[in-house]
């Protein structure tokens, strides 16, 4: 089961073939140019970030996500990640018992780090910085999922902005600006194989977990799963 929020509430609860029909969610995931945050000649306040979908009240078009690293490290490649798990599986006896995961529960991390939604973006910047991840959850002032923000998408490259003055003007501005929104989140019932295609399908660095009452309670992130996987003894994914 998965859920979709967007800034004004819940807008899907499904499975996840009607996840992938759901038109602001699959903007988000063929999203891979954005205006500049200032372009030269051009008044800043002009950019926009967000596009409005017909019939709803928000959607987002947002750069491709960045790797879900943390803020001073490198994200392990995929090909590192398999050759660690190969070297994990030679050193570990073939009747090493094996612990299966299938849930989302079983790998969340529930250490959560959120930011306010009316935070600004150098106070989203700092946030993720001192955690050490690449994204966190954004949630209004009920502490209800609205958006999710990347580290990706706070830091434009110098050519976007003209001068230190464009710069301050720029992380001045409220996170609502930057974040990604409409966002998917599971739940902690959720299969692992179905978030995994999710984050595939939806080129997502991870996916916010929130329980019955619509609580955010956890975070799945690609890293998660791949830590799964280099762990000894190996660990079953889905079997």
């Amino acid at each position: 089961m998965f859920t979709v929020y967007g800034i004004n509430g819940r807008i899907y609860s499904g499975p996840l073939e009607g996840l992938r029909s759901l038109g602001p969610v699959q903007a988000v995931a063929r999203a891979r140019a954005v205006a500049p945050v200032r372009a030269r000649g051009s008044d800043a306040s002009d950019a926009s970030f967000t596009h409005e979908w017909p019939g709803l009240s928000s959607g987002v078009v947002r750069a491709e996500p960045q790797p879900d690293a943390p803020m001073m490290a490198e994200e392990p490649l995929p090909r590192d990640a398999l050759a660690l798990y190969a070297k994990a599986q030679a050193r570990v006896p073939v009747d090493a018992p094996r612990q299966p995961l299938r849930l989302v529960e079983e790998l969340m991390s529930r250490q959560l780090i959120t930011v306010p939604q009316d935070a600004s973006l150098a106070e989203g910047l700092a946030r993720l910085s001192e955690a050490k991840v690449g994204q966190a959850p954004v949630v209004n002032a009920g502490g209800h999922l609205v958006g999710l923000l990347l580290r990706g998408d706070l830091l434009p490259t110098p050519l976007d902005l003209e001068d230190s003055a464009a710069w301050a003007a720029w992380f001045k501005r409220p996170v609502s600006a930057a974040m990604w929104t409409p966002v998917p989140s599971a739940h902690p019932d959720t299969p692992l194989r179905e978030v995994a295609q999710a984050l595939l399908d939806f080129r997502l660095p991870g996916m916010p977990v929130l329980d019955e009452q619509s609580a955010l309670i956890g975070f799945l992130s690609r890293s998660d799963i791949l830590r799964a996987l280099t762990r000894e003894p190996p660990l079953e994914l889905w079997s």
